[in-house]
């Protein structure tokens, strides 16, 4: 399989999945992408019954030709041998099930894929490479996952951006724990100020190549691609358990799954378009309106995001939608059974105090976008079953959970002993050179 950037329209420069990897993003600023997706069909995946067992089927077509192809069985069993419950929710709300996605050892859904990443760089590694630096931008979940997945790992360091003040206590705490070989920068600016300048930092080469750069942002290749591997699983589980009131493979879920930076939401929307049974997909965004906008028939207009009780998905112009446009290049996305919604912040409080009563659950800020999604689909008519997505703990975010359900909220384990741990990080000004500085002084 070869790849190209999103921003090479005439496809002239393929490069194989290693160099993708290794790289992060393109030399030309684009994202890398495949150049084609597999078709698959159920039967494709039988006897496939772990998560690991269902990623290696998966991802073997876009593995053919690297160096990895041997040993991506062995990078699925290390990476992804985590907890994935699919809980059904009350009956009274339809046919409803829950894919809980924050059971890793950051208590969020990016824990998957950022394994699954560390996972190969650490195989593409030769012994005599330089320290490889891993440069990452986070509104709150996605460093602390990148951070568990690296630390300590012989010949990599990881430098994490988080915006100053804009993620919840526990979230800085945690980025700032490991210590070892990972180091957090608060960047006085938003979550796209941190963004931007991890690209502009890649973006140029030399400088890069000079210093060893990549990144596990969702930009990169190398998490995109673990991602669709539990939805496929979830909606593997649900066809055989034939949970619905009609037949799973005539009435696919309609999946509803919150999203910032549109990098795990766009991993359901390839997964469907592979062939595998999704229904209709509904991205729940907080007030940052950028996706809902687009979707109810305005031009995309990227923008400065704002501050929300879902911080981690304060994003105003999300790097994915790029990949996004190139997969449905020729086709109008608003036809495509792609929907989004925005949901503000008094409505996430409502749907978090309701949780326990009417849902049997707490819910994190980012999770409750999404229930109140699936609340606006029963309340227009939709009928089929749907699966709903739940990205983070509620334990990292007990400064807005607890006060509104009445109780403290139990702590993971592995979320408390990082929380048991001396915590650092480092100022810095939202900018291209001060990063480029810092990096250079080394720690």
């Amino acid at each position: 399989m070869r790849y190209y950037s999103t921003r090479d329209t005439r496809q002239e420069w393929p490069v194989t999945l290693d160099a993708a990897l290794a790289a992060g993003l393109a030399s030309d600023g684009g994202l890398f992408v495949p150049e084609r997706l597999p078709r698959f069909k159920v039967a494709d995946f039988a006897g496939a019954d772990t998560l690991p067992a269902v990623a290696e089927r998966l991802l073997a077509p876009f593995f053919a030709g690297s160096a990895l192809a041997s040993q991506l069985g062995a990078i699925c069993r290390e990476a992804l041998d985590l907890p994935l419950p699919i809980v059904r929710l009350p009956r009274i709300h339809g046919d409803v099930s829950l894919l809980e996605l924050f059971h890793g050892p950051t208590a969020a859904f990016k824990d998957f894929a950022a394994r699954f990443l560390a996972a190969c760089l650490a195989r593409l590694r030769r012994r005599d490479d330089p320290l490889k630096t891993v440069l990452v931008a986070t509104s709150g979940d996605t460093g602390g996952a990148v951070a568990a997945a690296f630390h300590q790992r012989p010949g990599f360091r990881v430098v994490i951006l988080y915006p100053d003040g804009r993620v919840s206590k526990r979230q800085a705490h945690q980025l700032g724990a490991f210590g070892d070989n990972v180091h957090a920068l608060r960047v006085a600016g938003s979550f796209d100020d941190c963004q931007r300048m991890v690209k502009e930092v890649l973006a140029d080469r030399p400088y890069a190549s000079q210093h060893a750069l990549t990144s596990a942002n969702s930009i990169s290749l190398g998490r995109l691609l673990p991602q669709m591997a539990y939805y496929v699983y979830a909606a593997l589980r649900l066809a055989r358990a034939g949970q619905s009131h009609s037949p799973m493979l005539e009435a696919p879920p309609v999946l509803v799954v919150p999203t910032g930076n549109l990098g795990n939401a766009l991993a359901a929307a390839l997964v469907r378009e592979m062939g595998l049974p999704l229904g209709a997909i509904h991205f729940a965004t907080n007030a940052n309106r950028t996706l809902p906008d687009y979707f109810a028939g305005h031009e995309y207009r990227g923008r400065a995001s704002v501050a929300t009780l879902a911080n981690a998905m304060d994003v105003g112009d999300p790097s994915n939608f790029e990949r996004l446009a190139w997969f449905f290049r020729g086709r109008d996305l608003r036809h495509a059974g792609i929907h989004a919604h925005g949901v503000d912040d008094a409505t996430i409080r409502a749907r978090i105090v309701a949780g326990e009563g009417d849902w049997q659950q707490l819910w994190c800020p980012h999770t409750a976008c999404a229930v109140e999604v699936v609340e606006r689909l029963r309340v227009g008519g939709c009928q089929d079953p749907l699966l709903l997505v739940a990205t983070a703990h509620p334990a990292k975010f007990d400064e807005v959970v607890e006060p509104l359900v009445g109780h403290p909220v139990p702590v993971p384990p592995a979320l408390g002993a990082l929380l048991a741990r001396p915590t650092h990080s480092e100022p810095l000004t939202a900018d291209a050179v001060a990063l480029k500085a810092r990096l250079e002084q080394g720690w």
